[in-house]
Formats: C-alpha cells, sequence, structure tokens
C-alpha cells in the first residue's frame, strides 16, 4: 500500500485493553482488513484465530446485495505490528460547547507499517469483499469498525488469542424463536407476528404461547416447540406457528421462503390471506378445537383431560399440528388432490388421540406422548396414506412400519386404507426441499 488512508477515530479503553471506535468504508474494509489465514508466518496464530467461513457468508453476501435496509454490526479488528497510528484532534470550539465531548477524538494513520485482520466478523468481512465485487456501489457505505492492537510476541499471541476465545465464547447468537420476533426481512416471521396480533382466534390471551417463564427471578424464555400439558389456554407455540406458516407457504411468492430478503407489502398482503385461510382451515379440519377454545374450555382438558387422556385432541399437540401441515402441503405441492378435498379427507379421520394414525406418537397404555423422531416420521407416513396413497406397496410399507415401531399390527386394514388410493409419484425429496427449493429452512 503506497498511499496513505486517515480514518476519523475515538480512543478508549476497558479492562487493560485500548481500543479506537472508526467509520471505514466497505471498500477500506476489504482492502484494508484481511484473514488470518492471509497473513502468512505465524501458524500458531492462524490456527486459533481462522473460523471457517461457510454458507453463512453467502446468506451475508446475498443480504447486501439484495436487502435495502442492510445493516452489519461493527467488526473487531486487530493491527498485526503493533499499536494503530493515532494522532490526536483537538476541535474548535471557542464556545466551550464541545467540552467533553471531542474527548479522545483523532485520526487513525493506515500507512502500511501494520497489517489488519478481523478478530471477530471473518463472514462479514468475506460477505462484504464479495459483494463489492458484484456491486462495487456497495463500497461507499459505513461500518464500525472496532481496532485492538496486536503485538507479535509469545505474550501479545497469548493476549490476543485470549481477546478472542473471549468475544466468541460470550458472544451470543439470537435463537430461532427471537428471530421470529424481531426478523423484519423474513416473510414468515412477519406473518407469524401479525396473525399472533390480528387473527380472531390466534390472537387471544394465551392462545399462542410467546413466553415461558423460568428461574428463581421470573426471568421470562421466549417457548420453542413444547406446550406444557397443564397449560389452561395454549394452543400451540410461536415457533410451531412459524413452522406452520413457513409450510403452508408452498406455493406462494419464492420471496416468502427467503428469510434474508423482505417480500414487497402487496406479497406479504397476498400471503397473509392465503395463509390465513389455510391455517383456518386445517384447524377446522382437524377436530374442531377452535371452537371449545374460544367457548372457554380448558386446553388441558381439550389436550388430556385427567383419566381419559386418550380421549384429547391430537391437534393440540405440536407435534401433530407440525406433521398434518407438512402431509398435506406435500400433496397440495404435488397437486395429488385439490386442498378442499384434502381437507374432507382430514375430516374424516378419529380425532381422538388414542385412535389412528396417532398411535405413531402416542400410548395409550401410558397416556404419554411418544417422542422420538422415528414415532413423528411415522405419523407422517401413516397419515400420508390415509389422505392420499400412492400404491398399494406405500401401504403395504406404513402398516410395516407400525407393527415394526409398535410393536403391534396398525389397526386400520390395508384395504380401507386403500379406498383413498389415488396413484401418483410419491415426493422424494423431504418437505423442506418440496415447499422452499434452494433454500435452507429453519
Amino acid at each position: 500500500m503506497t498511499n496513505k488512508t486517515f480514518i476519523p477515530a475515538f480512543k478508549a479503553t476497558v479492562g487493560d485493553w485500548e481500543y479506537y471506535i472508526c467509520i471505514m468504508k466497505y471498500a477500506e474494509v476489504a482492502r484494508q482488513v484481511s484473514f488470518a489465514y492471509e497473513l502468512g508466518g505465524n501458524s500458531d496464530l492462524n490456527t486459533m484465530i481462522q473460523r471457517g467461513l461457510g454458507e453463512r457468508t453467502n446468506a451475508i453476501r446475498s443480504y447486501l446485495l439484495n436487502s435495502e435496509h442492510r445493516f452489519l454490526g461493527a467488526l473487531i479488528v486487530a493491527a498485526w505490528g503493533g499499536a494503530p497510528d493515532y494522532i490526536d484532534v483537538s476541535m474548535d470550539d471557542p464556545d466551550g460547547m464541545l467540552s467533553g465531548i471531542d474527548r479522545n477524538f483523532g485520526v487513525l494513520t493506515f500507512d502500511g507499517t501494520q497489517q489488519y485482520f478481523a478478530l471477530d466478523g471473518q463472514h462479514r468481512l468475506r460477505a462484504i469483499k464479495e459483494a463489492i465485487k458484484s456491486n462495487p456501489a456497495i463500497g461507499k457505505e459505513d461500518i464500525c469498525v472496532i481496532m485492538v492492537a496486536h503485538f507479535d510476541t509469545p505474550d501479545g499471541k497469548i493476549r490476543t488469542r485470549r481477546l478472542f476465545t473471549n468475544i466468541n465464547r460470550n458472544a451470543k447468537a439470537t435463537t430461532g424463536a427471537e428471530n421470529i420476533v424481531l426478523d423484519e426481512d423474513d416473510g414468515a416471521a412477519i406473518l407469524t407476528r401479525r396473525l399472533i396480533t390480528e387473527h380472531p382466534f390466534l390472537s387471544r390471551e394465551g392462545v399462542v404461547k410467546v413466553f415461558t417463564r423460568q428461574g428463581d427471578e421470573g426471568e421470562l424464555k421466549l417457548a420453542a416447540g413444547n406446550v406444557a400439558q397443564t397449560d389452561k389456554k395454549a394452543f400451540t407455540t410461536i415457533a410451531n406457528l412459524y413452522d406452520l406458516v413457513r409450510t403452508l407457504s408452498f406455493d406462494l411468492d419464492a420471496s416468502m421462503r427467503k428469510p434474508d430478503a423482505r417480500p414487497s407489502d402487496e406479497t406479504l398482503e397476498k400471503s397473509y390471506e392465503i395463509v390465513v385461510s389455510r391455517i383456518d382451515d386445517l384447524v377446522e379440519a382437524s377436530g374442531g378445537v377452535r371452537q371449545p377454545l374460544v367457548d372457554g374450555v380448558n386446553a388441558r382438558d381439550l389436550r388430556a383431560a385427567k383419566g381419559k387422556e386418550s380421549d384429547g385432541a391430537p391437534f393440540m399437540r405440536p407435534v401433530i399440528q407440525k406433521t398434518i401441515a407438512r402431509v398435506v402441503a406435500e400433496i397440495a405441492a404435488q397437486e395429488v388432490l385439490s386442498w378442499d378435498v384434502l381437507m374432507e379427507r382430514l375430516k374424516t379421520l378419529d380425532w381422538r388421540i388414542g385412535k389412528a394414525p396417532w398411535l405413531a406418537v402416542f400410548n395409550p397404555a401410558g397416556g404419554k406422548m411418544l417422542t422420538a423422531k422415528e414415532n413423528a416420521e411415522l405419523l407422517h407416513d401413516l397419515l400420508y396414506v390415509h389422505l392420499a396413497p400412492s400404491s398399494k406397496q406405500s401401504v403395504v410399507r406404513a402398516r410395516k412400519a407400525f407393527k415394526d415401531l409398535r410393536a403391534a399390527n396398525y389397526p386400520i386394514s390395508e384395504e380401507e386404507l386403500l379406498k383413498n388410493l389415488v396413484p401418483h409419484e410419491e415426493a422424494k425429496l423431504p418437505v423442506s426441499e418440496l415447499i422452499a427449493p434452494g433454500e435452507s429452512g429453519e
């Protein structure tokens, strides 16, 4: 590098660290800041600091190129070879209006005497470098950079490694449930929040479990997958509702399946109307649990009344909600049956959890749910052959799978199941691929 670059910065201290807070253009970051593995001559430091750069980089790059609301958090950058060149700058302030504001303000000089590598934010750094290649105009945008000094000595290496591990040990990524609450680009998250606030049923207090309370001090945690059997109001959780929205968006605009690119307002509105209709249909066809909950029936009793667990409503169980949505989405996406015919067939099932096909995930003897992954997969296969078996062989396979896993004959005969036979080619891809091609899903 032959030309000097000057960057305005604030000098700050914390603990035993001295650091600088500055604003840099993406183009300057791309040109000046390197990855640890590019700095040769110190394999020890490279091994400790270099983090794998994988698919996450592609998601950030797409976000930078496609979202008008793009914003990246600060990079933490180490100056290899000593402290950055820093010059204090005093502001002309004859009236004293800036007293205290201009504390430790100055300029960092990039003149080629040090090298710089990303201590935290390597995925963001690579995404910036790659995005600029596709759209150089992005290089004019700004990012906050926190600069620390790294000294190439035994003690300096230990100090820098400690900072790296502390940053990454104490950093906490947002959970999936938190993303649903906060994300303004993920179309499914946007619709989920709207359902919770506007839908006549799902907006009712407690119907969708958003928080679980735990700990001696009553700290709150966002609800994930399960509803407590004793819960008196909950039909489902925010995380399960999000899964239903994503699954039931199988034929909507592709932007609804891209969590890093906000769909247009028109697409969101149309998608909301369709998803609302499908959820309403599904709740009605799956045992009609909505009206009892609206009428004030205790959700615990609807789910599993004491001593009558086998008569409980299957659609009050999250695993069953998600599996039903997955199966009907697969069948509808393949255009095997129309949505209306699917709903009519769904209504004909026995909506007591102690009956088939729910026996795949429920044990009447103990009144308990069977939570293993293979039980959920078995329920998927049984639901498929109840609603739209593709062949006699598919029915034979599903009934045999039940006998192998549950050590009992399946109570619905092969002949009965074949009454709904709809010859077609079964989907070979998982539902995440069938419904959202090319997307990673959750």
